[in-house]
């Protein structure tokens, strides 16, 4: 691809008019690879690591960023001859994005979907400790020893499991919504966590990925990220 200068990839990015971004590279708020930027430079959005305040920020137009509200009843498998519904039928038109981890069959809420494979890579790496969070619908009532389990740890057939945070959302006579902060990713964790301390999962919906959030998303749609959500992604997992 060709080098741009370097104020039109920050525009694009997010950062305000090309005026603005020229005002930041005055500040010397801006590098290019180490070193500070200067007005006139040009940038390669493929390849230069461009940072504004020290966090690499996202200047390849090709890469995509999206949050995709899965319904329930969807696999998330790009091709997959055995599923009543995959993804691929939800997907924006344009270059191909791929889901960021998975959300089991029968789980519904927020799936990011990207081409940018380093980014999707550090989401889903453990050493990066990105947060999700989950809103599980229950039978019966939580009782705070059954919370406190949640928190200390619950021993699967895989090994312990545990979440960073478990809260009582609310009650409706004898079911009981349950908000429960998660680390891992492992298959179904969340839903074999609330069934071992007594608590059977009625219905189990992704809320956020790290700083994305579902919103008001609703069951099928895709919205583009903007640009401050990307950029926290980036953040959040170090690039």
């Amino acid at each position: 691809m060709p080098e741009e200068r370097l104020q039109r990839a920050l525009a694009r990015a997010g950062y305000g008019s090309r005026r603005a971004c020229e005002e930041l590279i005055r500040a010397g708020r801006v590098s290019i690879d180490g070193r500070e930027a200067t007005l006139g430079d040009r940038v390669d959005p493929t390849r230069d690591d461009v940072r504004v305040d020290g966090v690499r920020i996202p200047v390849d137009p090709d890469h995509r960023y999206f949050a995709f509200h899965k319904p329930a009843g969807v696999t998330t498998t790009m091709r997959d001859p055995h599923a009543a519904r995959d993804v691929s039928s939800f997907l924006p038109p344009g270059p191909r994005v791929f889901p960021v981890g998975r959300l089991d069959r029968d789980t519904e809420g927020l799936l990011l979907l990207t081409n940018d494979g380093e980014l999707a890579n550090r989401l889903q790496h453990p050493r990066y400790h990105i947060e999700k969070e989950y809103l599980a619908e229950v039978d019966g009532a939580p009782t705070s020893a059954k919370v406190s389990r949640l928190l200390r740890g619950v021993d699967l057939e895989d090994g312990p499991a545990s979440a960073r945070r478990a809260t009582v959302a609310a009650r409706a006579g004898e079911r009981t919504a349950v908000k429960l902060v998660m680390v891992e990713g492992r298959k179904r964790e969340v839903r074999r966590m609330l069934d071992a301390v007594g608590l059977p999962v009625r219905r189990l919906v992704r809320v956020r990925v790290g700083p994305v959030r579902l919103g008001r998303l609703r069951a099928g749609d895709v919205r583009e990220l903007d640009a401050d959500e990307v950029r926290a992604l980036y953040q959040q997992t170090g690039m």
